[in-house]
């Protein structure tokens, strides 16, 4: 197929060019490589995919509306994985445009582009945070999410519903993936795997927040992208008619939720780290902060029903992969700790 993957420097986007390459596809990585966090670490990912003949990279930002609609028009894509956005919880609280201009802006000019073009299938980026502090576990997808606690997710919710939205007036299929706390090799460094990792190797205080009473369902990327790979080929299909204008089932449309399924107390995260790097962390406790939420936990039945795939890493082994691609990549080796 003629796949785009937007975000292709990123964290996600680079795992699943790497997993698709060498499969038959011709594949058209963009991102606009923008200086959210290490630009050589993006630059990296990109490196390590020069080798694969299959994909290309076009810097491009999702933003710029001309931009994307010319490269829909001349690249005739047939799928399109959408991974591209603003990430991050914290700094949609110091920079809310940025999170407008790439996830809002962004995402409807992908739609455009799918919609103009007869695109057979987009698969999307949503997010746990859609949930916000919801209470009751585990997280479904039909559960209530309309009050998100931070921009981030009040972005993430948006793209669900613009998506719907497309689906139902133009008939475009799109499925949006709620991730839930994504790590592994070649990760951000703004999120917790790599922060604690790095703290603890360096023999720096961790910040832990509201004083280590949280949870999280943690994700190996390899499990993300395995998930990502088999809904891109479970197209939705249209349901009913369009007589039936207030069931919104009837629409090609689909939501699924990828986590592990078993959410870890993040004390025992940071005790698979200590074990990991075999180094104790200098924990510095603090209050929760502001869009934060305690704990997540996720309800994957329905990407088993649909695609018979459950992740399958324990946190314990992935966390192992992480902190010795972390090394490597850094030059950080045993003897010198």
């Amino acid at each position: 197929m003629k796949l785009l993957i937007t975000g292709m420097a990123g964290f996600i986007g680079h795992a699943v060019a790497r997993r698709l390459s060498g499969e038959g596809h011709d594949i058209v990585g963009i991102d606009n490589l923008n200086a959210y966090y290490d630009v050589s670490l993006k630059q990296a990912r990109l490196d390590d995919l020069a080798g694969c003949e299959d994909v290309r990279f076009v810097r491009v930002d999702l933003s710029d509306r001309e931009a994307m609609a010319e490269l829909f028009e001349r690249e005739g894509f047939e799928r399109v994985i959408h991974l591209a956005a603003q990430p991050g919880v914290r700094y949609s609280l110091e920079n809310p445009h940025a999170y407008v201009d790439a996830n809002l802006v962004g995402h409807m000019n992908v739609l455009e582009g799918c919609r103009h073009h007869a695109v057979e299938h987009l698969v999307y980026a949503s997010s746990s945070s859609v949930y916000g502090a919801n209470d009751k576990v585990p997280f479904a997808t039909d559960d209530n999410v309309d009050h998100p606690i931070s921009l981030y997710a009040a972005t993430k919710k948006a793209n669900e519903l613009m998506s719907h939205t497309y689906s139902h007036l133009y008939d475009l299929p799109t499925t949006g993936l709620r991730f839930f706390t994504v790590y592994g090799p070649w990760g951000r460094p703004d999120m917790a795997m790599f922060k604690f990792t790095r703290s603890i190797l360096q023999g720096q205080p961790l910040e832990v927040f509201n004083h280590g009473d949280m949870s999280r369902d943690f994700t190996y990327i390899d499990d993300i992208v395995e998930g990502i790979v088999r809904v891109l080929n479970v197209v939705p299909q249209k349901r009913g008619t369009r007589e039936v204008t207030t069931d919104t089932r009837t629409a090609p449309y689909a939501l699924y939720n990828i986590g592990h399924g078993s959410p870890v107390a993040l004390m025992d995260f940071i005790r698979a780290i200590e074990k990991a790097t075999g180094r104790r962390a200098n924990c510095d406790f603090k209050s929760m902060q502001p869009g934060d939420v305690p704990r997540t936990w996720a309800d994957t039945e329905a990407l088993y029903a649909a695609t018979g795939y459950r992740p399958s890493v324990s946190v314990e082994d992935g966390v192992a992969r992480f902190v010795e691609w972390y090394r490597a990549y850094y030059g950080v080796h045993a003897e010198q700790l």
